[in-house]
């Protein structure tokens, strides 16, 4: 699979119901030894703005997890390692506030401050997908990481 079908598979998750975080971080997960199921739970709890509390956006959680899958440290104590995967991260939030406009999964979907967050997610309906952006933040979201794995390798 290249790395433009990832973007289509990232985006073919969302619409088969999965989380905003599981279709980016299934998308690109065997890049890095993880199984589809493995993917799957890693980005569960990241949907709708983590857990469903309309925070950070879950595509934009599911980009940085497949940061940490490239760039992660693994010694607690190398500084260097962590400042080098923070570095990205901070890119790659900065990358997607561009081109979204928010990082925070309420302002991205246009609700109120005190808008109630209920724990079950809605019916993904025709109606779902007009009134909500998620499939295109899950599509940008596997992009910037597309564009940067491209860049990686120039």
């Amino acid at each position: 699979m290249n790395l433009e079908e990832r973007i289509e598979l990232a985006t073919a998750l969302f619409k088969e119901g999965y989380n905003c975080s599981q279709s980016v971080v299934a998308a690109f997960a065997d890049l890095y030894g993880f199984t589809r199921e493995q993917a799957l739970k890693m980005g569960a709890s990241f949907g709708g703005g983590i857990g469903r509390m309309r925070q950070t956006c879950g595509a934009a959680c599911g980009l940085f997890l497949v940061a940490g899958l490239e760039t992660g440290c693994t010694d607690g104590k190398s500084r260097e390692g962590k400042e080098a995967n923070y570095k990205l991260v901070q890119e790659l939030a900065r990358e997607f506030e561009k081109r979204n406009g928010s990082l925070i999964c309420s302002e991205l979907l246009g609700l109120s401050k005190n808008a109630p967050t209920p724990t079950t997610p809605e019916a993904r309906t025709a109606e779902y997908y007009k009134k909500r952006p998620c499939v295109k933040m899950v599509e940008e979201a596997a992009r910037i990481w597309v564009e940067y794995l491209q860049k990686k390798t120039i």
